[in-house]
């Protein structure tokens, strides 16, 4: 039995255990042991702990003392050609009754497959395993994806009808800001990642309506959702403010149900909308712009609360060589690969975009320089050990690095030139390195 962990930096401040894959243990289970080796180390880089077995007998013994959250059996071994599959079979009905099963074989045929599936297994992968796809289906298996909380940005000058609403919002599970000076609406929004905002039509100074055409004028808003919310009745004058930028009308007083409920359609639908615009389409990352949007909100965050803020470029090494060597299809492995090993490395709360054909970028709030030096040195070790494979040939590939950090350079775009020239001076100095 060997056990294989992840070779990383340790997780940067503020990290969760639910966060940290290291606590998700996988049992390998395969009597080739070169290959259950490499197996198990390539699945380590993103971010598991895998514990291999050679022998069946051993892994039975080992699910007695310690149950895996995750299995991946071989089918054949010595004990038969479909014995792999017979063990989980018998197994189901004892102790691995809920533990998920991937199976994995050099026989693709489908009396293999049909095996697998009556012995209740997940999935199926043909060896040599692809990586990639074999972490992305642990990830489905292990990690219950919960829909992040809705954001909503209240205007509205009374204060009491602002909590009232607050409440009600709040036991849906969603988060909200109060605004009652509507002056204060848009320096909110820099910091606010407001996907709706609902509005009085009548407060002091500057009405909503005024308000919306204002919020309007601004392209980072343009999509942003405004409910207007008002004891208003006439419909002239409801028109009117969905004409001048409103997307809804809701009439006081409004059941507390019929709120939650209008709002949270619109929500749905703006996060559908704003997914084609926001997402690169390979990765599923933030896109440039996206991305460059979230480091602005960021290093305002950091400047209030006087904490540091981390920023880094990343460049595939010789990345137009895999193209073509490999063929564009292996090199959008490449791309998908290092998206998946940055996203399921990182905090929730960190940042990753896809920055350029083969650039992305890293926001690590809270997070001081050295540290994020180091993270990011280990995410590069991690990266340059997975290997691929295209029309027969294996193959592998590097990262270089470049960091810079809040408030040593001040500003967005000071962050990026920094991060740039470090990256640049990674590049210059050999590739596959971080420069700090």
């Amino acid at each position: 039995m060997t056990d294989i962990t992840r070779q990383s930096a340790q997780p940067v401040s503020g990290q969760s255990v639910q966060e940290n894959r290291t606590q998700r243990l996988i049992y390998l289970v395969d009597d080739d042991t070169v290959q259950a080796g490499m197996l198990a180390s390539q699945i380590g880089y993103f971010g598991y702990s895998v514990r291999v077995f050679h022998a069946l007998a051993d892994m039975r013994i080992a699910v007695e003392n310690e149950l895996p959250d995750a299995i991946l059996m071989d089918i054949i071994f010595p004990e038969g050609k479909m014995a792999g599959a017979e063990t989980i079979a018998e197994m189901r009905q004892t102790s691995l009754a809920n533990v998920p099963v991937l199976f994995l074989s050099v026989n693709d045929g489908p009396l293999c497959r049909l095996q697998a599936v009556r012995a209740g297994g997940q999935g199926y992968f043909a060896k040599p395993v692809d990586v990639a796809a074999m972490t992305d289906a642990l990830d489905r298996l292990l990690f219950d994806v919960t829909p992040e909380e809705y954001h909503v940005l209240i205007v509205d000058d009374s204060r009491i009808q602002s909590q009232v609403n607050a409440l009600y919002l709040n036991k849906a599970g969603m988060k909200t800001v109060i605004v009652t000076d509507p002056f204060q609406a848009l320096p909110t929004l820099k910091e606010f990642n407001a996907e709706l905002i609902l509005m009085d039509v009548y407060m002091p100074d500057c009405s909503g309506l005024e308000l919306a055409r204002m919020i309007r004028q601004i392209e980072a808003y343009i999509s942003i959702p405004i409910v207007f919310l008002s004891s208003e009745t006439d419909r002239d004058r409801q028109l009117e403010a969905m004409g001048l930028g409103g997307d809804d009308f809701l009439v006081k007083p409004i059941k507390p149900d019929h709120l939650v409920a209008a709002v949270k359609s619109r929500i749905e639908r703006y996060r559908g909308l704003r997914a084609l615009m926001l997402r690169d389409g390979l990765t599923g990352l933030f896109n440039h712009t996206t991305t460059k949007e979230r480091l602005i909100q960021e290093v305002a965050r950091a400047e209030r609360l006087k904490t540091p803020l981390s920023f880094a470029i990343i460049d595939l090494d010789c990345f137009k060589s895999v193209n073509d060597t490999y063929g564009h299809p292996a090199g959008d492995r490449v791309l998908k690969s290092l998206a998946q090993l940055l996203v399921r490395r990182l905090r929730s709360s960190d940042i990753v975009g896809r920055y350029g054909g083969e650039e992305f970028a890293v926001i690590l709030p809270n997070t001081p320089p050295t540290e994020a030096a180091t993270l990011m040195d280990g995410l590069r070790k991690s990266f340059e050990n997975i290997h691929y494979r295209a029309s027969g040939v294996e193959f592998s590939t590097t990262f270089s690095c470049g960091v810079s950090s809040y408030p040593l350079s001040p500003t967005p775009a000071a962050l990026t030139a920094v991060a740039d020239r470090a990256l640049y001076t990674a590049k210059g100095n050999g590739r596959n390195q971080v420069c700090l």
